[in-house]
């Protein structure tokens, strides 16, 4: 059964940074396209970084520059390094699996998800 699990989540100051983590189990994460979402309160889910099979990346424009999104296919773990902060990231993190060559930030190429992490940029 393909299963994600994200963690890493947490409380950060603005200008601060975190690491989020996906595990992923019953599947060959290299093998998949992966995605990082995210949901503020109110607000849609909204697609914030992917990589594809072959390692190409995809950002949105609001987190380029501060987040670095990787692959470690021994450990079989998607991670998410978020930098310089801002409360507008204040959010739920997701990390999701999807068939194809290529990745996309839209939820319709992704099959599998995760049960999110809370990261909260606060003073």
């Amino acid at each position: 059964q393909l299963q994600l699990a994200e963690s890493g989540g947490g409380l950060v100051q603005p200008g601060g940074s975190l690491r989020l983590s996906c595990a992923a189990s019953g599947f060959i994460l290299g093998n998949y396209a992966m995605g990082w979402f995210r949901q503020a309160p109110g607000k849609e889910r909204e697609g914030v970084s992917c990589i594809s099979r072959s390692g190409r990346t995809l950002y949105a424009d609001s987190v380029k520059g501060r987040f670095t999104i990787s692959r470690d296919n021994a450990k079989n773990t998607l991670t998410l390094q978020m930098n310089s902060l801002k409360p507008e990231d204040t959010a739920v993190y997701y990390c999701a699996a999807g068939w194809g060559d290529y990745c996309y930030l839209r939820e319709t190429s992704y099959t599998n998800w995760g049960q999110g992490t809370q990261v909260t940029v606060s003073s």
